[in-house]
């Protein structure tokens, strides 16, 4: 049926030899522990690219909410606004992810790595190492926007730090933080699809664009409830630096939804829409979607 349609079946029989005929490789799973890893430079040369990217994204992010509300307070409606703020975002992380997707390969991100790991695209090793690099980078970016602003206007402004916004329940901000993510974590995968890439040159060369334009648009709709983490580093950085109770009671929120929102993101991709990927990724001999 699939030949009468004009389409190729992902793999034929030639004489008795499964012979695949997709125009495209998925690249087999991640060892989960590989040793051997260990001991190249590769990866720590991508841990110190995690580590200096989180940086200066959480920098130029949170600095960007602290000068927005200290040009209000001097001047109303002066300051980048929460648009201003979602475009620092988002075109920080275009930046970012460009600069070094073909380093670590751009997370930036736990929950991007989370997902990543549970797709066995990432060794646990590298993933570990990853979000330690991220959340330590976050750390280091958060205190210099304190030193930038100084230490006074820093706590005055909330620095920045993740809060459920008043009239919103703990589940909304769950359910936000998760969709905001799924969002990203859809994107990334999508970006970066073999299947996509392989059959439209283009997708590549965009994917540092639109994974930065799905985190501006995960914070248009995200910032009024909870100022938007939708990344766990982003989020406890702030939280480190500006050691405010609120913001430690509820930083379980902004880990617990983007992760989940990572793995739904995760499994949709690779099992609704990737059937045969995901079946590969996992194991299986054969993929059964169409080539």
């Amino acid at each position: 049926m699939a030949a009468a349609e004009g389409k190729l079946s992902p793999d034929a029989n030639v004489n008795g030899h499964v012979v695949s005929t997709k125009d495209y490789l998925d690249p087999p799973p991640t060892l989960l522990f590989d040793a051997g890893e260990l001991g190249k430079w590769s990866l720590y040369r991508a841990v110190i690219a995690e580590f200096t990217a989180t940086l200066l994204f959480v920098y130029v992010a949170i600095a960007t909410v602290i000068g927005h509300k200290r040009q209000t307070d001097a001047a109303p409606c002066s300051g980048a606004g929460v648009l201003g703020i979602a475009w620092a975002f988002g075109g920080m992380i275009a930046v970012l992810v460009y600069c070094t997707a073909g380093i670590s390969g751009g997370h930036i991100n736990p929950a991007v790595t989370f997902a990543l790991l549970l797709a066995r695209k990432v060794s646990l090793p590298r993933a570990l190492l990853y979000v330690l690099a991220q959340c330590l980078g976050a750390i280091c970016g958060a205190a210099l926007v304190r030193a930038v602003h100084g230490g006074r206007h820093y706590v005055l402004y909330g620095g920045g730090a993740n809060e459920l916004a008043p009239g919103y329940s703990r589940t909304a901000g769950l359910v936000a933080e998760a969709l905001g993510t799924a969002v990203l974590v859809y994107t990334v995968f999508s970006a970066t699809d073999p299947k996509r890439m392989a059959r439209d040159s283009h997708v590549a060369v965009l994917a540092p664009l639109v994974i930065g334009f799905a985190v501006f648009m995960a914070h248009l709709a995200t910032i009024p409830v909870t100022g938007t983490g939708i990344n766990p580093a982003r989020s406890f950085g702030a939280a480190v630096v500006y050691n405010g109770q609120k913001a430690w009671d509820e930083q379980w929120i902004f880990w617990v939804g983007p992760f989940v929102g990572a793995a739904v993101a995760m499994l949709y991709h690779q099992y609704v829409l990737r059937n045969g990927a995901a079946k590969h990724s996992f194991g299986s001999n054969h993929d059964d979607v169409e080539a």
